[in-house]
Order: structure tokens, then C-alpha cells, then sequence
């Protein structure tokens, strides 16, 4: 243990330097322990920034590629003469960060934002304590009542990316069939895994050589709609094709990713939805609920389907032309893939939140 955690150590002075922590810039907090959608994103994006700014991470879930900073560490930047970015990508973070200037730590506040929504009374005083906000969004841009820059997502390319024979990769999982309909996010309402449940209902009987899988957590307080979803695949007697994976480490979703032909991406409202450029990436065709980003995203009728939010009918009428002729959607899932890698890099993503920082150091 005494070995590791002198190993640990040296990293971190590699990584930010020796004197009192004087060469580092940014500090990427992470203060949700549950896995998420923006933990997600922060994870990706972190490492790109990391080469372009002497960076580390504060909080649990840190990704490889960047240093590691411990709540204990930042008294040693207690009024430090240099401004440090803190970005921000949620309520908590925000307050921590506003909080820690206060009381003397040398802060420069970013905040993200992919909300589409009308903001909290806290939020809303917060965002005004920042010295830059960026939206993932011209919608979410639209709701934060001062300027922001907007940087949408990006996804690797390299970790998302079709799999050299896709009919092995879903042998490979051991479901009936040939083809592998998914739909990823948290198991509850808001994602519309009801909706994408009643379709596959409907479209699965007709379509054998078809199994859903649905790969996400089911957290506590989601147990019960949970257990109703259950109860509709058994009493449907699809339990062999309906397929719930629960919570999966990241490679593992990346693999399933790749046994996909069809993706639904069924949310009623979102803040960005990530999956939708990852399943682009991975070269997998779309059908997408207008929610978050999608019809920024998602060019309608080219790399995926456009539907309105929550209409199950308009779901499965999108759904049902790509399952039954798979090669329609594997023409669009190229589509999707080249989409991706033109728009939606890491990279760019990078890029443009590192010009922020640089208008504050």
C-alpha cells in the first residue's frame, strides 16, 4: 500500500508540479458519486484538456489521462497568488466553487449547463457568480438569461466505433436473433424506457431475428417502475428478448454499443443526450425522440429518424421500416458514424471549452 500510494503521489507532482501545487490551472470537480450522464461527459472531455493545461481531477470516477487532486490538497492552494479555473458542471460544484473563493482560494468560475429548462432560484443566483458560462446548446444557451458560449458535446471516436464484423460482436452476447435493437440511460420515465418497452412490444413478435437490450441502471427509488416493465415483457412472453443488463462498467456499454444495428433514443425531455452521438460514433442508425439535442444532432431522414417525444405510435411507425429491412439501417448507421466523427469529435468539444479558459488565464 506504502508503495502505491508513493507512486500515486509522484503522478500527481509529475502532473501539477512540486512547489506547493504553483503550476496548476484547473481543477475538474466531480462531487456526484453516481455514475451519470455529465459524469460521463466530464470523464471524455477531461483528458483532452489535460494535455492543453496543467490539470487535475477533484472527486471520485476520475478517468485515465489526467492527475488526481485530494480535498486535502487544495489547502495548499489557499491564496495562491495565480487564478485557477474551477469548472463547474453541476448545482453542488458551483456551490463548492463560490464557496472555496470566499474564502480565499484564487477561483476563476466556469459552469456548463445542458439544461432545457427554465433554472432554479439557487441556479440562477449561482450562474451569476460565474465568470464564464458555456451551454452545450443554443436552446440551453436560451435559458440562462446572460451570455454563454456554446460548445456542444463531443465523443472519442476511437473507443465509439463499429466493431470490425458487427454480426460476430452480437453473436458474441448470446441473444436470439440476428439483430440487436438498444436503448441506453437510466431505466424510468424520463428516459421513455416505458415507450421503448411498449414498442418493442409491439414490433418484436413480428420481427424474430430482433432482441432489445436495455443497458442502465435501475437506481432505488426507480425499483417500482422498474418492476412494472418487467411484468408487461413477461406477460408479453418476450422476457427471452427483452433483455434489461442493469448497470455496466464503461467498456462493457462500448461493446454493446457495437452489437447494435438500431438505436431508440426514446427520452421525453433531456439535457443533451449523449447516447445519441456515442450510438452515431459506433455507427448504429437512429431513432430519436426531439428531446435534448437531437434535431441538432441527428440530421432527420439521413444519419436517423426524428419523432415527437412520448408518441409511442410515432415510435414504432419510425422503428418498424429499419427492423424490417436491416440493410437501411446499416446504410444509416455510415451515415451516422461519418456524422460523428465530422461534428461531434472529442476534440472539438476540447477545443472550444479551452478557449474559454483561456479568456480567464
Amino acid at each position: 500500500m506504502l508503495r502505491i500510494a508513493i507512486r500515486l503521489e509522484t503522478e500527481l507532482d509529475v502532473a501539477i508540479g512540486n512547489n506547493c501545487f504553483g503550476d496548476l490551472q484547473l481543477i475538474v470537480p466531480n462531487l456526484h458519486r453516481r455514475y451519470s450522464g455529465v459524469t460521463a461527459t466530464n470523464r471524455m472531455v477531461s483528458p483532452k484538456l489535460a494535455k492543453m493545461f496543467r490539470a487535475a481531477w477533484l472527486g471520485p470516477c476520475a478517468p485515465d489521462g489526467i492527475a488526481r487532486i485530494g480535498f486535502a490538497d487544495l489547502l495548499k492552494l489557499w491564496r495562491r497568488g495565480r487564478p485557477l479555473i474551477w469548472h463547474a458542471r453541476r448545482n453542488d460544484e458551483m456551490i463548492a466553487g463560490v464557496l472555496l473563493r470566499a474564502l480565499g482560494w484564487p477561483l476563476k468560475l466556469v459552469f456548463t449547463s445542458a439544461a432545457q429548462r427554465h433554472h432554479s432560484w439557487l441556479t440562477r443566483w449561482l450562474i451569476t457568480r460565474m465568470d464564464a458560462i458555456i451551454a452545450t446548446s443554443d436552446l440551453s444557451a436560451s435559458f440562462l438569461k446572460r451570455e454563454a458560449t456554446v460548445v456542444m458535446h463531443g465523443v472519442d471516436t476511437d473507443r465509439y466505433a463499429p466493431p470490425p464484423d458487427r454480426a460476430a460482436a452480437f453473436a458474441e452476447a448470446r441473444l436470439p436473433g440476428r439483430y440487436a435493437i438498444g436503448c441506453f440511460g437510466r431505466v424510468r420515465a424520463q428516459k421513455g424506457s416505458d415507450l421503448f418497452v411498449e414498442a418493442m412490444c409491439a414490433l418484436l413478435p413480428r420481427y424474430p431475428d430482433f432482441t432489445a437490450v436495455m443497458v442502465g441502471a435501475i437506481v432505488p427509488e426507480q425499483q417500482g417502475f422498474a418492476a412494472d416493465l418487467k411484468r408487461r415483457i413477461e406477460a408479453a412472453g418476450l422476457r427471452s428478448r427483452i433483455v434489461m443488463t442493469g448497470e455496466l462498467e464503461i467498456g462493457e456499454v462500448e461493446r454493446w454499443y457495437q452489437r447494435l444495428t438500431i438505436y431508440a433514443f426514446t427520452s421525453r425531455n433531456e439535457g443533451f443526450g449523449l447516447t445519441l452521438i456515442e450510438a452515431m460514433a459506433a455507427g448504429v442508425a437512429l431513432v430519436a425522440s426531439r428531446a435534448g439535442a437531437a434535431e441538432v444532432v441527428v440530421e432527420d431522414g439521413v444519419t436517423g429518424i426524428l419523432t415527437p417525444p412520448g408518441d409511442i405510435d410515432a415510435l414504432v411507425a419510425a422503428l418498424e421500416p429499419l427492423m424490417r429491412d436491416p440493410a437501411l439501417a446499416v446504410a444509416m448507421g455510415m451515415r451516422a458514424r461519418a456524422r460523428a466523427r465530422e461534428k461531434f469529435s472529442l476534440d472539438a468539444e476540447a477545443n472550444g471549452i479551452a478557449e474559454v479558459y483561456r479568456t480567464l488565464i
